[in-house]
């Protein structure tokens, strides 16, 4: 449920405290602390530029590939969104603009892994949502010379105008609290750990955010025509994340669990170095298998669950598609990967876990626009509505309210 722990919270809160009363200062010795970095904070733009050189053709053109992707989809996304007006009554005329939000804060990871596809997921949306100051945060490291170069390159190549090479929740922190850059942020987005989590939860009211994220989640719902290697291979897959990442399946096959179930730990353990262990104790402590009769069973699991990837390996997939109601993103079919989602086709992968997609979504342009009302009355207009609302006013005990609209009454 994203809970956290009391030494998690009380310690993000005295961070926290210590980078709003300390700012830049306190900022530089973290880093120096945490990530043993004590070179310059804010990246400047020509080390920007000069990240590029430092990766291949491949990685540059495989980059371009998944920012096309996402920034079509935001853009449809925002396309979706369109502004209104209605005359309610003769006269009276209300509507509402869509306006973004001023500032951008776009966290993206580089602890064991190096996030560049969070770089494109946040940096992409806000850009399409037409947010005009985007600042990134991203751990600046001793042993890789700075923030990761292939972060930079997609940062640029995704729109951002700051980097900021802070992680964790001094990165947070320096968002939230315009360090460096003078630039408070409206909107703080992007995965972390846990720390990061909690600080997001904490500043939740002076900023927004996207969604207070747990370890990530995996489901598969599968009937008999699925590939046992093919699901295995998915989920634990998606166990590499961590050792606290739950990957789930649901089947109405008996034999394709018995199956999942004895080749899985045998994937997990071939996966190489580190991500072995954590897909390993993954798999072991927070895997399950479940066997249903009916696809509508497996289907009320789904919901019931409400997990961040859900992954439809079975047949008749228009009806789980339009069955289906609580998921972070719904990925139909054999030739459908989490990876892809994850990486490059496009739909956010920054998502709610712990049972939050039961009433959030995950991060897509809408989140940096705001739906900022509007409303003008002619005069008869204001004449007709000023007794309605006089009288709710007074039944309410509000007099001041009323006499406001006491004086609309009189042409």
């Amino acid at each position: 449920m994203n809970e956290t722990s009391p030494e998690i919270r009380d310690r993000v809160a005295e961070i926290l405290a210590g980078l709003e009363a300390g700012r830049e200062d306190e900022a530089r010795r973290l880093a120096e602390q945490f990530d043993q970095w004590s070179g310059p904070i804010e990246v400047s733009p020509e080390d920007i530029d000069a990240s590029t050189a430092q990766l291949d053709a491949q990685t540059i053109a495989d980059i371009d590939h998944a920012h096309l992707h996402i920034r079509r989809f935001a853009l449809a996304q925002l396309d979706s969104l369109q502004e209104c007006r209605i005359e309610i009554e003769p006269g009276l005329i209300a509507g509402h603009r869509n306006v973004p939000v001023d500032v951008a804060g776009c966290y993206v990871p580089a602890g064991r892994y190096a996030h560049i596809a969070s770089a494109l997921m946040s940096v992409t949306t806000a850009s399409a949502a037409g947010v005009p100051n985007i600042v990134v945060t991203s751990p600046a490291r001793h042993d890789r010379g700075g923030v990761h170069p292939a972060i930079l390159h997609a940062a640029k190549v995704a729109g951002a105008h700051r980097v900021l090479g802070l992680g964790g929740v001094q990165g947070i922190g320096a968002l939230a609290y315009g360090l460096f850059t003078g630039l408070e942020a409206d909107m703080i987005v992007g995965p972390g750990n846990s720390y990061v989590a909690e600080a997001k939860r904490q500043l939740f009211g002076r900023v927004g955010i996207d969604v207070v994220a747990g370890p990530t989640e995996s489901m598969i719902a599968a009937d008999d025509s699925a590939d046992a290697h093919m699901v295995a291979t998915d989920l634990i897959g998606q166990a590499e994340h961590g050792p606290t990442s739950p990957v789930w399946l649901v089947t109405t096959s008996p034999d394709l669990a018995a199956k999942v179930n004895e080749i899985a730990g045998r994937l997990a353990e071939e996966l190489p170095g580190d991500a072995s262990a954590a897909a390993s104790s993954a798999w072991r402590d927070y895997g399950e298998i479940m066997v249903v009769d009916t696809p509508e069973e497996a289907a009320q699991v789904c919901d019931d669950y409400a997990p961040e990837h859900l992954q439809i390996l079975a047949n008749d997939l228009s009806w789980w598609r339009d069955r289906l109601r609580n998921y972070g993103s719904l990925f139909l079919g054999p030739h459908t990967n989490v990876t892809f989602g994850d990486k490059s086709s496009g739909p956010n992968h920054i998502l709610p876990t712990g049972r939050a997609a039961r009433y959030s979504g995950g991060l897509n342009a809408l989140k940096f626009v705001k739906q900022l009302t509007w409303q003008e009355l002619t005069s008869e207009a204001g004449h007709a509505e000023s007794g309605v609302a006089a009288r709710i006013s007074r039944l309410e005990g509000m007099e001041g309210h009323a006499r406001s609209a006491d004086l609309r009454e009189i042409k």
